[in-house]
């Protein structure tokens, strides 16, 4: 059996879902929902005064993203081809929204957000799903000049993180283009990327070089003793974090770093407050989940049955697994801080809706692949 080659069912075998596909997702966002209660009891509260404000919202918008869900999986993947590059432009004009005043929300000195019917949406987060699509489909487009496809992804990666850079968010900048790269491997290999690979690594410390906070940001990655009550404080709070949790952790809700010493307990710093609370056994419970989840998405990827499956099972599996790489590795110092939310785990509605819409995108190819049909 060849690569793109799968067994098909037979008329009274009905193709069947990946449970572990959406049920350790489930189960990563149960702990996420615990650990935002945990974190923010304390000191959060809705207009009825219950502790459990910031928690409760999350399940709802838990609910909100598993129905998106199942629409995404009544919904053939060849929709979203076709309309990938009406998807892209509508993504960019989001981009550009948001940096208008009055129109675009700032916080913390950032224009990020959308601000439409009291909801704010973080617009970074539809442009990855835009941008899986787009890529793939201009893979298709230009499948026999390897060359011109690589200039014309760069194009679309160059237009895209300007817009991003502009907010500004190096962060979701570098996703994109670890995103859109790591397709391009996947489809033609790294003879390209690895070409490019010394521009890209210059622009990106070019780019930390010319604004302070970002260097700042670098420097308390090198080294967060040198300045611990500014630009090192939330990397030491949170490696404190990790030391008090030990192997087995305080305990679920008697976490102390999150009584106002650890920033962003409940968002990008979650895994650290995870790991006061639950230990060492909890955080490496988390890796141990993602890694059963990358197994199984790596199973899909293996059985698809063209190469238009494969770069989007590819692609949505990285939309998930690098921000779960680059969060962790920034919460535990191994890598600089990019203010990056942990997924299904941190707290936040755009960031969890558009990871269950991705999932049910996966859902849907392997319901595709299963039935030995062409998406």
């Amino acid at each position: 059996m060849t690569r793109y080659e799968t067994a098909i069912p037979t008329a009274n075998e009905p193709a069947k879902t990946d449970l572990l596909l959406w049920l350790v997702p489930l189960i990563l966002c149960g702990l996420g929902i615990l650990m935002v209660t945990s974190t923010t009891s304390g000191s959060v509260y809705d207009a009825s005064g219950s502790p459990f404000a910031v928690g409760i919202r999350q399940f709802g918008w838990l609910g909100i993203g598993f129905a998106m869900m199942l629409i995404m999986l009544c919904i053939p993947t060849r929709f979203w081809r076709r309309a990938a590059a009406v998807l892209w432009i509508f993504c960019v004009a989001l981009l550009v929204l948001t940096l208008i005043p009055g129109i675009g929300q700032a916080v913390g000195g950032a224009r990020r957000w959308l601000r439409i019917a009291g909801v704010s949406i973080q617009t970074s987060e539809i442009v990855m799903f835009a941008a899986v699509f787009e890529t793939e489909k201009l893979f298709d487009k230009h499948s026999g000049d390897t060359q011109r496809c690589f200039a014309t992804v760069l194009l679309l990666i160059a237009i895209t993180a300007a817009l991003m850079l502009m907010q500004p968010d190096l962060g979701s900048a570098i996703l994109l283009i670890i995103i859109c790269m790591g397709m391009f491997i996947e489809r033609h290999g790294w003879k390209f990327p690895l070409g490019m690979a010394l521009l890209f690594v210059l622009v990106i410390f070019l780019l930390i070089k010319i604004e302070p906070y970002r260097m700042r940001r670098l420097n308390a990655f090198l080294d967060p003793y040198s300045d611990p009550l500014n630009s090192g404080f939330q990397t030491i709070q949170g490696l404190i974090a990790f030391a008090n949790g030990g192997i087995w952790g305080s305990g679920l809700g008697y976490g102390f770093q999150k009584l106002q010493y650890l920033p962003a307990a409940y968002t990008d710093f979650i895994y650290a407050a995870l790991g006061e609370e639950l230990g060492l056994l909890g955080t490496l419970g988390i890796l141990a989940l993602v890694a059963l989840w990358m197994s199984r998405c790596y199973a899909v990827y293996r059985q698809a049955n063209n190469a238009h499956e494969a770069s989007l099972v590819w692609g949505f599996a990285l939309t998930i697994f690098a921000p779960f790489f680059i969060n962790v590795g920034g919460v535990t110092n191994l890598i600089p801080l990019t203010g990056m939310p942990l997924p299904f785990v941190s707290y936040g509605g755009s960031s969890l809706v558009m990871s269950w819409i991705r999932i049910g995108i996966l859902l849907r190819i392997q319901r595709d692949i299963a039935k030995g049909s062409a998406s």
